[in-house]
């Protein structure tokens, strides 16, 4: 992979991850486009890499947040911080059962299927539209409520399922707060990600697969960077905009990737 290919890509990601539209389904549109031949694991070796840079920025933008989840940890008391990093281990459960009983199915979804991708974008794209007309009672994210939220986010490892789609719109349908749902969200996924890079440097399942680190590390920088300015962006348009604008956009994504893989691609 050429580096200008892996910025590209990390933009994709960057911009991507905090839009409810399926980073990871961009990313392999984007890998179809720059006609990536690469194997499964290298592919998701790349996808990896740039979750990981955005998940960084991710704790970068909600510094604040986390630094007062750590010191109400620490104070060794059932407060708010406590009772919300529980409900946040509540919502990786299912994500953790999913992604250990079904990796290597999983990881053959990351291979450039555009068909696959195009369908669960359309998918994403009824979820966006009936959390559009879902009532918004105000109430914050229980701990059933995340359960539920992680179980959104356990199917939404799929590439074309948006992560935050699924978790907002489950969220949202369960009548929670727009802008809370939207923290919670974004929070719920930094420590499987880094689970999973751990994981990954542990099993060698990433020092394994031989590839240029300079693509790497360019995709990386430029995933962290426009991550940054999209989350920070992302947070003030979810709590305003509806997200049927979203849905359009993902229906119509999806339906190119699959005319794009089915007359053009064969």
């Amino acid at each position: 992979m050429e580096i200008i290919d892996a910025v590209f890509l990390g933009i994709i990601q960057g911009l991507t991850e905090f839009l409810p539209v399926s980073s990871s389904g961009h990313l392999e549109i984007g890998k179809a486009l720059l006609g990536d031949n690469s194997i499964p694991e290298e592919s998701l070796m790349i996808t990896v890499v740039l979750h990981f840079a955005t998940a960084l920025s991710t704790i970068v933008v909600f510094r604040k947040d986390v630094a007062e989840i750590f010191r109400g940890l620490f104070s060794f008391q059932w407060n708010d911080e406590t009772k919300f990093s529980v409900k946040i281990i509540f919502s990786m459960i299912p994500a953790v059962i999913i992604g250990l009983m079904f990796e290597e199915e999983l990881e053959s979804l990351f291979g450039g299927d555009l068909t696959f991708v195009g369908f669960m974008l359309l998918i994403t794209s009824l979820l966006l539209w009936l959390a559009d007309r879902a009532k918004n009672t105000g109430k914050p994210v229980s701990y059933m409520d995340s359960v539920v939220i992680g179980v959104a986010q356990a199917i939404a490892i799929l590439p074309g399922i948006s992560r935050s789609g699924a978790t907002i719109s489950t969220s949202v349908l369960l009548g929670n707060d727009k802008g809370k749902a939207a923290r919670f969200s974004f929070l719920m996924v930094v420590p499987l990600i880094l689970g999973k890079i751990a994981k990954d440097l542990l099993s060698g399942d990433l020092t394994d697969t031989t590839i240029d680190p300079m693509p790497l590390l360019a995709g990386f920088i430029a995933a962290f960077i426009a991550g940054y300015a999209a989350c920070k962006w992302m947070i003030a348009l979810v709590r305003k905009s509806k997200l049927s604008y979203f849905a359009v956009y993902c229906f119509i994504v999806g339906a190119i990737a699959i005319t794009y893989e089915y007359y053009f691609a064969a």
